[in-house]
């Protein structure tokens, strides 16, 4: 699997920017639900040339939901993913974040 394929998208909230304004910098990212935790951390090397000491990863379950259709309700759920936050060696950062 492809670096770029690995990490889908950046999670943006306020609890993940204060995870990055600290000492030490973690940074938190959607990823492929087929994904371990090394390929995470070798992604995040190949894309921003940094180093990752640690990955913690929590996969997430779909939610279900009901909506009102043609014939009534109709029964679904929301797709299941795949969150990891990865801490970075002391001293780096990734500038993308940084708004560098």
């Amino acid at each position: 699997m492809r670096a770029d394929q690995v990490i889908i998208r950046p999670i943006v909230s306020e609890k993940s920017t204060l995870a990055r304004e600290g000492e030490v910098k973690k940074y938190t990212f959607v990823v492929d639900p087929k994904a371990n935790k090394f390929e995470i951390m070798a992604a995040v090397k190949e894309i921003w040339g940094v180093d990752a000491t640690k990955c913690n990863v929590m996969n997430f379950k779909g939610k279900p939901k009901y909506s009102r259709g043609k014939g009534g309700f109709i029964k679904g759920t929301t797709a299941s993913w795949k969150k990891a936050i990865v801490t970075l060696a002391k001293g780096q950062s990734i500038s993308a974040f940084e708004g560098v």
